[in-house]
């Protein structure tokens, strides 16, 4: 059986439910950013106190089709920009691989619920990415550009000042940039 959580967007999310799930003693088989496969089904009662604890923490336990897919699409888009070493460009051919669900369906479920388009997501999400690199203050803006799948660091520093307000430059510069969780992006 599985479970689709709202919010999990890191590990320490993992390591949060992984606790609530202990404290349950609720086994399961494997966790991933938005998912956790149980070994058996819980008792209505066990799935009411562990939705409770975990919304709590800041989670929701998603149950109908639409939102888990939402969560599956953020996800996969969460994870590729933060964690892959080339992240993906077309993310269309990416989500409708991975979902098994055409593209275009994809969308309008997304933009229905969200209020806003998977693309516009992906810039949001991707552009928080250059805002915590910036602030770490490890790579230059060209490693930056290539890490988060940008063409070129033209191509971010216009995409950036469009939606940001400012250069990456003058962002750097600030001394408390105004990050947001992932979840809020």
């Amino acid at each position: 059986m599985k479970l689709h959580i709202k919010n999990m967007v890191c590990n320490r999310c993992i390591e949060a439910v992984q606790e609530e799930l202990q404290k349950l003693s609720i086994t399961y088989t494997n966790i991933i950013l938005g998912e956790i496969e149980l070994t058996r089904s819980l008792p209505d009662d066990t799935k009411s106190t562990l939705s409770g604890n975990l919304e709590r923490r800041g989670f929701e336990m998603l149950e109908d089709k639409n939102s888990k897919i939402i969560q599956k699409i953020k996800a996969l888009v969460i994870d590729n920009i933060r964690h892959s070493k080339e992240p993906y460009t077309n993310y269309s051919i990416y989500l409708e691989s991975e979902l098994s669900i055409d593209y275009s369906k994809l969308s309008s479920i997304f933009s229905s619920v969200e209020g806003v388009t998977i693309e516009r997501y992906i810039i949001l999400q991707r552009l928080e990415r250059v805002r915590e690199l910036l602030v770490y203050d490890e790579l230059t803006l060209s490693e930056i550009a290539y890490l988060t799948g940008y063409s070129s660091v033209h191509h971010l520093s216009n995409q950036f000042k469009k939606n940001i307000g400012m250069s990456p430059t003058q962002f750097k510069k600030l001394h408390k940039p105004d990050r947001k969780p992932l979840d809020e992006v």
